[in-house]
Formats: C-alpha cells, structure tokens, sequence
C-alpha cells in the first residue's frame, strides 16, 4: 500500500512539473512574440521617417514655390495696372493738348469767378456770348464744362463750388441757344489749378470754368 501511493505521489508531482514547465514556456513565447512585435513597431517607425521628412521637405519647397509665383504674379498685375495707368495718362495729355490747340484755333475762351462765387460776371457774359456762337459753328461737337476753384478752402467745399460754377456756365450757354443735351458739367474744385502760385494773382488765374470740345 505504501509503494502504491508513493508511485502516486510522484505521479502527482511529475505532473505538476510539467504544467509548471508548459506555463512557463508559454509565458515567455508570448513575452517573446511581444518583444518581436515591440522591435517591428520600431523598425518600421524609423523606415518610415525619412519618408515623413522627404514629404515634409517637398511639401515646405511646393509651398515656397507657390508663394514665390503668387508673388511674381502680383507684381506682375501692380506693373501692368502702372503700364495702362500711364498710358491712360498720356492718351489724356495727348487729347488735351490737342484740344487745347483746337480751342486755341477756335478761340474759345475761359471765364473766371469772383472768390467763393459761382454767378457769371459781366465780363465773362460777353465771352461766353462769343463761345455759344463758335459753339453753335461747331454743332457735331459735345461740350464739357469744366468748374475749377484756387486753393483756398476744403476740398470738399471746393468740389462743390466747381460744379455750381459748371453748373452756371451750362445754363448760361442754354439761355443763349446750345442744346443741353450736347454739355456735359464735371467738378475738378482745387486739383488741376492752371497757376500754383500761392497769390492773389494765381487764385484769381485758378476761378475758371474752362471748356472742352468732344467730336
């Protein structure tokens, strides 16, 4: 009876070895498989930065470059809008000066304002009688009316005793027999003063409306 259960005794033990040793082996194939998993993780990570770099520098020189084009193109419209500015500007001068000399051949002649007013003095009654009748020679042209002011007040003020002075002018030209419909009345106040001295004289020169003749 005794050898029986000794035999058993050791059986029991020999078995509990072995799910001993079985558990710890599995333990540390999985602690092993981890570990692998771990050490792939970290490979792949650095395989993959120098990739995430490579992009990252690419997508910073895109970038750069777009700015760089955005850049050219705005210089390029601020340097073509200088371009059709200036030669918008010439054209006028061109214009001007012709019409200058037309009215010059014409002899077509400024009026002039007392300071702060815009009604017709007698002086300019008698020139604008002898405009109508060069106008009226000229009936295929439109007349634009032009009111100027000297320097003295604000602009605004100035911009609105150029057209009340444009204004005058028209309605004096319509009660001695031009069409309203051929004159056009525009406001320049103190901008485009024909003498920028700082005088009475000057001012005196600067109190215009001043015409334009447009075939």
């Amino acid at each position: 009876m005794k050898k029986h259960l000794t035999w058993i005794g050791l059986l029991m033990v020999l078995a509990f070895s072995l799910a001993l040793f079985s558990g710890c082996a599995e333990k540390k194939a999985v602690v092993k498989d981890e570990a692998a998993t771990q050490e792939q993780k970290v490979a792949a990570a650095q395989d993959a930065a120098p990739a995430a770099a490579q992009q990252a520098a690419t997508d910073d020189e895109a970038a750069k470059k777009a700015k760089e084009q955005a850049a050219k193109d705005e210089a390029a419209r601020e340097a073509a809008a200088r371009e059709a500015a200036a030669r918008e500007a010439a054209a006028r001068e061109a214009w001007l000066k012709k019409n200058a000399e037309a009215l010059t051949d014409l002899n077509i002649q400024n009026i002039y304002f007392d300071y702060d007013k815009s009604d017709i003095r007698p002086d300019a009654r008698e020139i604008l009688k002898a405009n109508a009748e060069i106008f009226n020679k000229n009936g295929n042209a439109a007349i634009v009316v032009e009111g100027h002011c000297d320097e003295r007040g604000t602009a605004e003020y100035n911009m609105a005793l150029g057209e009340r002075r444009a204004q005058e002018t028209k309605q004096y030209l319509v009660n001695l027999g031009i069409n309203a419909s051929r004159i056009e009345t525009i406001s320049y106040g103190e901008e485009r003063p024909l003498d920028n001295r700082s005088i009475e004289e000057a001012w005196a020169q600067n109190r215009r409306a001043q015409f334009l003749l447009k075939q």
